[in-house]
């Protein structure tokens, strides 16, 4: 019996060394860590528009995007536990990691979470009741909301994001942050669970707005994803 798995073992062996033979032969790559990966965008290109233009959609996911991807990919063979780490994960405990991991691990984030977050005008939803009574409860209306949320994208000086975050205290709260840096951080300001996010980084909307962030701000309202906000704050709240 023990000859037979031994046997067995030897043979398993030599297969799995003739794979990776064939697979090198072939010219395939044969990667020693788990990547992470950049999702499809959950709509075409053109399907912001007028919001958003086509051209911006194109370059902003599959040039800026996906270098994020492709940078953090690259810092896992300097820290191999990122393999088995979310991406949610890797921001909790951002701090270990050099500015590489923090730049392109948080540029990726924001990213796959921002295109979440939009949706064509005809498919956009409404807040939920729920979430609009604690809109209301914290920040006295809807529209007083909005403008504190332009504020913070509007005021934010250089490159960043503004957030709406359910924080620790279980109260909403508008928040806004630099470069890649977001509220999952452990070296964040302020933290709390993103709902909504805002890129305003140059390259979110130069293209058809030029240095005109406030129009871009307003124009964004236009394409929230209120279903996938609603969805966000019932997590949150359990």
């Amino acid at each position: 019996m023990k000859m037979i798995i031994n046997l067995w073992d030897l043979m398993m062996r030599m297969l799995n060394k003739s794979l990776f033979s064939l697979m090198l032969c072939a010219g395939l790559s044969v990667p020693a860590y788990a990547e992470f990966k950049q999702a499809p965008l959950p709509y075409k290109s053109d399907a912001l528009e007028p919001a958003i233009d086509q051209k911006t959609m194109e370059i902003h996911y599959a040039k800026h995007h996906k270098a994020y991807v492709d940078n953090l990919n690259a810092q896992i063979k300097s820290y191999p536990e990122l393999d088995k780490l979310s991406i949610e994960q890797v921001q909790a405990q951002i701090s270990k990691y050099n500015s590489a991991v923090r730049n392109n691990g948080g540029g990726h984030f924001n990213h796959a979470f921002f295109w979440e977050s939009l949706a064509p005008t005809n498919k956009t939803g409404k807040v939920s009741a729920k979430l609009l009574k604690q809109i209301n409860q914290d920040f006295g209306s809807f529209e007083a909301f909005q403008d504190k949320f332009n504020q913070a994208a509007t005021g934010r000086f250089g490159s960043g994001w503004a957030w709406l975050i359910l924080n620790d205290a279980g109260q909403l709260e508008i928040v806004s942050t630099p470069n890649q840096d977001n509220p999952l951080m452990d070296i964040a300001e302020k933290k709390g669970q993103p709902l909504l996010g805002l890129d305003v980084w140059e390259h979110a909307y130069y293209l058809k707005y030029q240095n005109r962030r406030a129009d871009y701000t307003k124009a964004f309202w236009s394409v929230v994803n209120w279903n996938t906000v609603n969805q966000r704050y019932d997590a949150a709240i359990k």
